[in-house]
């Protein structure tokens, strides 16, 4: 396995990330943005129901984020055709969306910490499916938004761990 720096963050590269062009890396960015709003909005209210106020807050602050970063990203395809993915057409390291929080991975008894756990895979995928098409990309333009995003991610990764702490102390 390969391994590359980008802005100081190890990438795996585990497959070649197929973007080729601003259009197709909106396409999925837009997916990815998308699909981890709703599903941080399924688990803030899973807290709600759980009564943990401060968990269920930091899921729906997550949601908006992401939600925020669809709003510019859409801004951003004003006047473009996007692609349509499909499974056999996305870049994804693997089958899914990297935030796609698996349906069946959501469950009653779902505890604050099993929940946050969740949600930091989510973001490590993210931050490194941004980080790999940054990396890969032959594109500039898509290498400087992945790795606008990547960093933006990250930044996601150190609220959850941070409230992790908080869960576990």
């Amino acid at each position: 396995m390969a391994h590359r720096m980008v802005r100081g963050v190890a990438m795996t590269m585990q497959q070649p990330i197929r973007i080729r062009n601003t259009a197709e890396f909106l396409s999925h960015a837009l997916a990815l943005e998308r699909e981890a709003a709703a599903r941080y909005r399924e688990l803030s209210r899973r807290m709600v129901d759980f009564g943990n106020r401060l968990t269920a807050d930091l899921f729906e602050r997550l949601a908006c984020f992401e939600a925020e970063h669809a709003k510019q990203l859409e801004g951003k395809i004003v006047g473009m055709t996007l692609p349509a993915l499909t499974a056999s057409t996305s870049a994804w390291l693997d089958a899914e969306a990297p935030e796609t929080t698996p349906l069946d991975s959501i469950f009653p008894e779902m505890t604050p910490l099993d929940a946050l756990a969740l949600a930091l895979r989510c973001e490590h995928r993210a931050a490194r499916f941004f980080g790999q098409v940054a990396a890969t990309s032959e594109n500039p333009n898509v290498r400087g938004i992945a790795a606008e995003m990547m960093r933006e991610e990250t930044e996601h990764v150190a609220w959850v761990e941070k409230a992790m702490a908080q869960a576990a102390g």
